[in-house]
């Protein structure tokens, strides 16, 4: 079993509106909102281009939404999310960030980054933390902490921030095996943005390169080793 593995990002040159510029990060994870409708037919498509098997995530019962996880090597995973027919969904950024990317027709939602302390976070953004949690059909239920929903909603080119709770036993990745790794995420947006945001180059970013392309601000693509080779899902 792989755990997460926490690296120091690379500080550098100081930016006014950076936010993680003294916290260590990874990246979490990537996340693919489809209408309700859809959801069983992205999470095959997505599962069998990659080489890899979602398991059902169980449900956000405050967000109203559920997901589907895809483990992968190195310690992050990809999601497959939806909203429920739950008054939840429209009362909470997350919700609404799902329900917004499925009204257009589903696809690449965000890209989310983890910290081990997201009190840095909240003070720099002037607010608090929202408390998730996630019950899995194994009974076991996920504790976390999220913040920067809103900001993507806004501008989909930035990750949004999570602290997890849960033991790392418990991380969505567990259970990954040496394949299929993420390789590479493509980003529409300006890099210096996202640097201003992270507070440092994405570079930092180990065992995954972000690569900027032109178009719409936000995830565009991830590309996805698996047992068959590299494979790009968009």
């Amino acid at each position: 079993m792989q755990h997460p593995r926490w690296i120091e990002f690379d500080r550098g040159e100081r930016h006014p509106q950076s936010i993680g510029q003294d916290a260590r990060m990874r990246l979490d994870h990537v996340s693919y909102a489809v209408p309700a409708s859809h959801l069983a037919d992205e999470v095959q498509r997505l599962g069998a281009s990659a080489g890899g098997i979602f398991c059902d995530g169980g449900r956000h019962p405050r967000f109203g939404t559920r997901n589907f996880v895809l483990p992968l090597a190195g310690g992050c995973y990809l999601e497959v999310v939806a909203t429920l027919d739950h008054p939840a969904a429209d009362r909470f950024p997350f919700g609404q960030a799902v329900k917004r990317r499925a009204d257009l027709g589903g696809g690449w939602m965000a890209w989310v980054v983890a910290v081990d302390d997201i009190a840095p976070v909240e003070e720099r953004l002037g607010r608090a933390a929202v408390e998730g949690m996630r019950h899995r059909p194994d009974g076991v239920h996920l504790t976390w902490k999220q913040i920067g929903i809103t900001d993507v909603i806004d501008d989909p080119q930035v990750p949004f921030f999570v602290e997890w709770l849960s033991s790392p036993l418990e991380h969505p990745s567990a259970g990954a095996g040496e394949l299929p790794r993420l390789a590479t995420i493509e980003i529409g947006g300006d890099p210096a943005r996202v640097r201003d945001w992270l507070g440092c180059d994405v570079e930092a970013l180990e065992g995954v390169n972000i690569e900027f392309v032109d178009g719409e601000p936000g995830v565009v693509a991830v590309h996805v080793v698996g047992p068959h080779g590299s494979v790009r899902l968009d």
